[in-house]
Parts: C-alpha cells; sequence; structure tokens
C-alpha cells in the first residue's frame, strides 16, 4: 500500500515511469473492478473488460490536471472515468442501433425493446446522476467512487475527507434520489 501511494504521488508530480507502474500493480484489480460492474448490469457481452480499463486509463493519462495523493484518490478517478466509458460506449451502441447509417426497418416484436433495457437503465443513471450533481456534487462522487471504482467506505471517507457516517448517510441519500428518478 505505501509503495502504490509512493508511486501515485510521484506519478502525479509528472514521472511517467511511476504512472505505469501504478498500472501495472493495480491493472488486475481494476480489470475486477470492471468486470463486476459490466456483469452486474447485464452488459458483459456488450462490453469488453479490458477495452473498458484500457480507455479508462487512456482517459486518465490525458487528464494531466488530476493530481491523486493516495489510493483512495486514484480509484475515484477511476471510477469517474470507467462511469464516462460506459455510459459513451452504451450511447454509441444505442446510436447505431437506431441506425448509424444503415437502412431503417421497422421490426414487430418486443425482442429488440427487451434486449435495450439495460443500456437504456444505464443512460436514465447517468442523466440522474447528472441532475443530482447539480443539487449535490458530493453524492455523485460517493455513487462513482462506491459503484463505479468499488471503494470501501473508509476509503471514500478519506478521499472526500468526511466521515464514514457522512458516506453511509449519502449513499443511503443517493439510492433513494436515484430510485425516485429512474420510476
Amino acid at each position: 500500500m505505501a509503495e502504490l501511494t509512493g508511486l501515485i504521488r510521484r506519478a502525479a508530480d509528472g514521472d511517467r515511469q511511476a504512472r505505469d507502474a501504478v498500472f501495472r500493480l493495480i491493472y488486475g484489480e481494476l480489470r475486477k473492478l470492471a468486470r463486476a460492474q459490466l456483469t452486474r448490469g447485464g452488459r458483459d457481452a456488450g462490453l469488453d473488460t479490458v477495452a473498458v480499463v484500457n480507455e479508462a486509463y487512456l482517459r486518465l493519462e490525458k487528464a494531466h490536471s488530476l493530481k491523486p495523493g493516495d489510493r483512495s484518490h486514484y480509484f475515484a478517478y477511476v471510477g469517474h472515468a470507467m462511469r464516462s466509458v460506459v455510459i459513451d460506449c452504451v450511447r454509441a451502441r444505442a446510436a447505431a442501433r437506431r441506425g448509424g447509417g444503415n437502412a431503417h426497418l421497422t421490426l414487430t416484436t418486443g425482442i429488440a425493446d427487451a434486449a435495450a433495457i439495460d443500456e437504456t437503465q444505464v443512460i436514465r443513471v447517468h442523466e440522474a446522476l447528472g441532475e443530482l450533481a447539480a443539487v449535490d456534487p458530493r453524492i455523485v462522487q460517493v455513487v462513482e467512487m462506491k459503484y463505479f471504482a468499488g471503494l470501501s467506505e473508509r476509503d471514500i471517507a478519506s478521499a472526500l475527507g468526511v466521515a464514514e457516517r457522512t458516506v453511509r448517510r449519502d449513499w443511503e441519500k443517493a439510492r433513494m434520489l436515484l430510485s425516485l428518478a429512474l420510476k
């Protein structure tokens, strides 16, 4: 843990070798997190775990202004990046399904609608999180860290500088608000 924190700090200061070492050290953990998130949502057949992790890493590489200080902060950034990757993939597939330059065909069964439920739900959650961000940005951070990055309440509390009890309350509040928004 101390080695990882030291590497993260060196990477935040611009050390390219440290940045690569951080990614190598946590790559397996990131794949497990991505696989769990994709499987939980029933989307494992449509999105590739390795692609999600690699794309999240590339997005973190492009964001030079990020300065994570420790493992919790780093995984908070990763959670946000993974969320954006999943949303972009779902939107791209939805756009392709709506035509994507192909000839339109009218379907006479409900099969296409049933297949799109999980992806539609992902987009709805993303939009609801966007609305929640206007009300309470910390709640969105808690959701990203817990759901997308798989951080514990202790790690989230450390990253946000709040008590674990606050994280639990924020998580419950987020779940309640999201359930209302998704009805």
